[in-house]
This record gives C-alpha cells, sequence and structure tokens, in this order.
C-alpha cells in the first residue's frame, strides 16, 4: 500500500469514529492559536498586495475571508493561509520542523464554509490535516530542511487532507488528492533568507494548493500515488531518500495535534529559547540590561541560519534576528508586536546591547534538534559576575506548554485590537464550543 493510501485508510476509519475528547480539545486549543495569528496579519504588506491582487476573486463565492468578505473556496484559503502566518506567531511541530495550522486550518475553514459543514466536522478535518503533514514532515527529516520551507511542502499536504474529509473523498479519491498535493508542493527557504515578503505566501500558496489537489480529486483527477515514496518522488527529490516505513506507526494512536508548540512571542521560533534563557538568567539575578557586558548564546545551526541578522533594518529582518530578539526581551521584558514598529526597532537601548551579543553553534544543543529546542546562554556582568543557564525547552512547547488561559489571552490581545475586544471574546466564546456548534466562525 502506498503512502498515500495509508493515509486515505485513516481518513477513513477516523470517520467513522468519535474523537478521543483530549484530541477534541488540542484541535480547539489549535484553532483559537491559529485565530490569533490570523488577525495580527490582516495589515502585514504580504496580505495587503495579496487581497489587492485577488479582487476578481473577492465579494463572490461561498467562502469568507476574517473580517467577513466573500471569497471564492481558494482565494479564502490563500488569503487566510498567508495572513495567518505573516505575524510570525502560529504554531509548529517540531520534529516536522513546520507551522501545520496556517495551511491546514486555513484550508478547511475555506472548504467547511462553502459546503456547510458544522463544528464537528471542521475539527475532524483539521485532525486530519495535521497527522498527515506533520508524519510527512517528520520522515523527511533535516536533510529536506536545509532548503526547504516545511510549512509551503508538508502544508500543501495537510491542507489537501483537510479539504479532502470535509469533500467527503473516498479513499480512491482521498489517495489522489494527496498524491495531486505532492506535485503542487513549494517554498524555498531562501525566500526569508534575505530581506522579502514572500515567506507567508508559502502557507496560503499551501493552502491553496491543497483545496485544489482536492476539488480536483473530487472531479475525477488522477496523480501518481507513490508521489511520496518513489524514485523520483518527494522523499528522493527533496531529501535524501528517507525511510518511509514507520509514517504510520503510531497513526491513530498518537495525535501529533496534541503536542504542538504555541508561540509565546513573536517572531522566529528559532530565537526563543535563547529568549527563554535571557529572560530566566535576568529574572534569578535581577540584573538591568545596562548591567550586561556581554552575552553569548549557544544555538543549534538552523538558528544561525534562519535568524542571521546581526543589524536588522526592518521589521521583518527584526524578526529573523537572534541579537534583535534576545535584546529587545531583556530591555523591555518580551517580544510582543510592539516590538516590530519602528521607534522600538531603532530604541538606542536595544541597540546597544544588540552590539555586546555573540552566537554560535553549540554541538550538544544542535544534537538535540528538531526534536528538541534548546539554547546555552552566558550572560556577563559589569560586576565581573558570569552567569550561565542551559534552556532545554521553549515556553510553548509540549514540555512547557501555554495554558489554556494563556492561549485566550493570546487571542485576546492580538484580535482584540483588530477586531475590538467584544467581539474577540465573543469569537473566543464560539471557538471553545465548535465541537457541538452548527456554525463556524
Amino acid at each position: 500500500m502506498k503512502v498515500t493510501e495509508l493515509f486515505a485508510r485513516f481518513a477513513a476509519q477516523l470517520a467513522q469514529q468519535a474523537l478521543p475528547d483530549d484530541v477534541v480539545h488540542h484541535a480547539q486549543r489549535a484553532v483559537i492559536d491559529w485565530h490569533a495569528s490570523l488577525y495580527p496579519g490582516l495589515d502585514m504588506p504580504a496580505v495587503r498586495v495579496l487581497e489587492a491582487t485577488l479582487a476578481e476573486d473577492l465579494d463572490r463565492g461561498p467562502a469568507r475571508l476574517a473580517r467577513g468578505r466573500a471569497a471564492t473556496t481558494r482565494a479564502a484559503a490563500l488569503l487566510n493561509g498567508t495572513a495567518a502566518h505573516a505575524a510570525e506567531v502560529d504554531d509548529s511541530f517540531r520534529d516536522a520542523m513546520v507551522h501545520p495550522g496556517a495551511a491546514t486550518i486555513a484550508a478547511a475553514l475555506a472548504v467547511a464554509q462553502a459546503n456547510g459543514a458544522h463544528g464537528a466536522e471542521f475539527l475532524r478535518a483539521v485532525v486530519v490535516g495535521y497527522e498527515v503533514s506533520t508524519r510527512i514532515g517528520v520522515v523527511m527529516g533535516r536533510p529536506h530542511y536545509r532548503h526547504w520551507h516545511n510549512t509551503g511542502t508538508m502544508g500543501s499536504f495537510g491542507a489537501a487532507a483537510a479539504a479532502a474529509s470535509l469533500l467527503r473523498l473516498n479513499e480512491v479519491a482521498f489517495a489522489h488528492a494527496l498524491a495531486l498535493a505532492g506535485t503542487f508542493t513549494a517554498g524555498l527557504q531562501q525566500a526569508f533568507r534575505t530581506e522579502a515578503m514572500a515567506k507567508p505566501l508559502h502557507a496560503g500558496r499551501a493552502a491553496e494548493a491543497g483545496v485544489l489537489a482536492a476539488q480536483l480529486a473530487a472531479k475525477g483527477m488522477r496523480s501518481s500515488l507513490d508521489v511520496l515514496e518513489g524514485a523520483s518522488g518527494l522523499g528522493q527529490a527533496m531529501s535524501d531518500g528517507p525511510d518511509w516505513s514507520q509514517v504510520d506507526a503510531t497513526l491513530g494512536d498518537d495525535f501529533h495535534i496534541t503536542r504542538l508548540t504555541f508561540k509565546n512571542h513573536i517572531g522566529c521560533g528559532h530565537t526563543f529559547a535563547a529568549i527563554d534563557g535571557a529572560l530566566a538568567l535576568q529574572a534569578q539575578h535581577g540584573f538591568r540590561h545596562t548591567d550586561i557586558a556581554s552575552v553569548h548564546l549557544g544555538v543549534y545551526q538552523a538558528t544561525l541560519d534562519i535568524a542571521p541578522h546581526v543589524e536588522p533594518q526592518t521589521a521583518d529582518q527584526a524578526r529573523f534576528s537572534l541579537h534583535y530578539m534576545v535584546a529587545s526581551a531583556l530591555v523591555h521584558g518580551s517580544v510582543r508586536l510592539s516590538a516590530f514598529e519602528p521607534d522600538r526597532l531603532n530604541d538606542p537601548a536595544t541597540r546597544a546591547l544588540m552590539q555586546r551579543i555573540r552566537k554560535s553553534l553549540d554541538p550538544e544543543v544542535d544534537a538535540g534538534f528538531p526534536a528538541r529546542r534548546a539554547a546555552r546562554v552566558v550572560i556577563t556582568l559589569h560586576d565581573g559576575r558570569c552567569l550561565s543557564h542551559l534552556q532545554p525547552d521553549r515556553k510553548g512547547d509540549p514540555e512547557l506548554p501555554l495554558s489554556d488561559a494563556d492561549l485566550e489571552g493570546k487571542l485576546l490581545e492580538l484580535a482584540g485590537p483588530v477586531i475590538g475586544d467584544a467581539a474577540a471574546r465573543t469569537l473566543l466564546a464560539h471557538l471553545w464550543t465548535l465541537n457541538t456548534s452548527e456554525t463556524l466562525p
């Protein structure tokens, strides 16, 4: 049986079962976090340009954008998926090095709206999409992540699986939807190694591609079912020929959606362990940023590759600057949306501290990647004290999870300024009752 067929069989079996209560709860948490990520992204430059470009696909159609504007199904998936990744505050699944929610939930919501699905059907589709995208990502592994952006590449499969579930495709058509998604998949890391607006498009295009793949399969389109493991398939072309034999080893028993990371800061997640470690030392020893003589950050390779900017000049660069993120946290106590406003980007205290930060590859920390996202922080103070801390995980990782209250606060903080506090609270209440709701947000 091909890998695409294994996933199709899983989806068919899951459709006949009640989801475990904890899986439902974690799916609702994922949807809450997705909405928290969505609203601050709506006015990001990439999203504004995209919405203007897609004008002919808007103000008509059965789906909706975040602010309620009508859209075709694929346009809604594309725009909402892009917005949900634009502010760099969306969820992740560490072992797969992917942000699964942005594309999967955008696709699921658009198709659910277009087809009048109720909340439980929507949540089930989200769960299926997360399982498919993360399990493919785990197998593709670190070699794939050298050059490819998993949120775009793996996201296409998650979106296709979610859409196929909502379209109630049979096993054959479901497998072909995944096979078609494989031929659409894309997303290069070079798109965010330099100043560019393209990164969030990876999530949006993955959502759109997944919806299109499922729609095509529903109409009878067929593709190569061995698109993942075939001799010229994804594994060979975009990784190092990985072993697919265990891709379904715990499928249906260990639901990956229960082990997500939800961001506790805003920006590149590869900087977060260093932020948490630096703040832990500051809280323990009570020093101010003006007391710091030097900071050394021992990190894993992906942090050096993806957050390289030493002197960021723009908000996009700052989100991917280990120096800026850690310095801003030490000066201001946290890294929120305000950290990327022009006055904060040029804050003299933050800029001065950045000059005293150094970074290097820590072999022990790197050996744990991607399963663990650690950092070793050494801060030397002007009084001569040398303080060291190994931060083994990030706040928001499964080992240090955000509570339900934390997630609620995150949504209210990020959605409230966009739609108003009352509307954000109404939305939050709705999202917690999705499993029994006849309507969608």
